[in-house]
C-alpha cells in the first residue's frame, strides 16, 4: 500500500484515493484541495459541470464532492449525470443551501450524501470515507435482489425506471421517440 493511498480497515479492498472538486469558488476549490490533500487524498478541480463531466470522464475519480450552485448548470444536474455513468462512485453534495427540499431532490438524483457550509474539514473526510465504503460495499459485497431499478432521463425531461435486468438493453421515449440505451 502506498503511503497516499487509504484503506478502509471495516472492508477489504475498499479503496479511496481521487477525490473530484465541483466548486466554482475559487478560495473555497483551493481550501478543500488543500484540507483533503493534507488527508492523503489526490484532488481534481473543476468549475462547472462542463468540466466536472470531462474530468470525471478522463480521471474516474473514487469520489465527487459537489457544490450545487454552479455557472451553467446546476449541481443536481451535474450528480444526475454522473450517477447515469457510474451509478457506484460516490457523490457528497457540499452546499450553502440548507433547505430540506435540497435534501430530498439530492436524494433523488442519486446523492449519497449531503453537508452544509461552512464545513468542518475533518467532517467531510469522515464523510467521503464513509460514502466510499458504503458504495464499495453495496457494489462488490451485495447480492442482486433481482428487483434493483435503475433510474435515468431522456434528454426531454422523461424520467424512466427500469429493472436492472434490462441494463444495456434499448427503448424508445413515449415523449419524443428517441432511441435510448438503458445505462450499465
Amino acid at each position: 500500500m502506498s503511503g497516499d493511498e487509504f484503506r478502509f480497515t471495516g472492508t477489504p479492498g475498499a479503496v479511496a484515493h481521487q477525490i473530484l472538486v465541483v466548486e466554482d469558488d475559487q478560495d473555497t476549490a483551493a481550501s478543500l484541495k488543500a484540507a483533503l490533500v493534507a488527508a492523503g487524498f489526490s484532488v481534481s478541480l473543476a468549475k462547472d459541470g462542463g468540466q466536472a463531466h470531462s474530468t470525471f470522464v478522463m480521471h474516474k475519480p473514487d469520489v465527487v464532492v459537489l457544490d450545487l450552485i454552479l455557472p451553467r448548470e446546476s449541481g443536481f444536474e451535474v450528480c444526475e449525470r454522473i450517477k447515469s455513468l457510474d451509478q457506484h462512485t460516490p457523490v457528497v453534495i457540499l452546499t450553502a443551501i440548507e433547505l430540506q427540499e435540497s435534501r430530498v431532490l439530492a436524494d433523488r438524483v442519486g446523492a449519497d450524501a449531503y453537508l452544509n457550509k461552512p464545513c468542518d474539514p475533518e467532517i467531510l473526510i469522515k464523510t467521503i470515507r464513509d460514502v466510499a465504503e458504503k458504495c464499495w460495499s453495496k457494489k462488490h459485497l451485495a447480492q442482486p435482489t433481482g428487483d434493483e431499478r435503475i433510474r435515468f432521463n431522456c434528454r426531454c425531461g422523461k424520467r424512466f425506471k427500469v429493472k436492472a435486468a434490462h441494463r444495456g438493453k434499448s427503448l424508445t421515449c413515449p415523449m419524443c421517440g428517441e432511441q435510448l440505451i438503458v445505462p450499465r
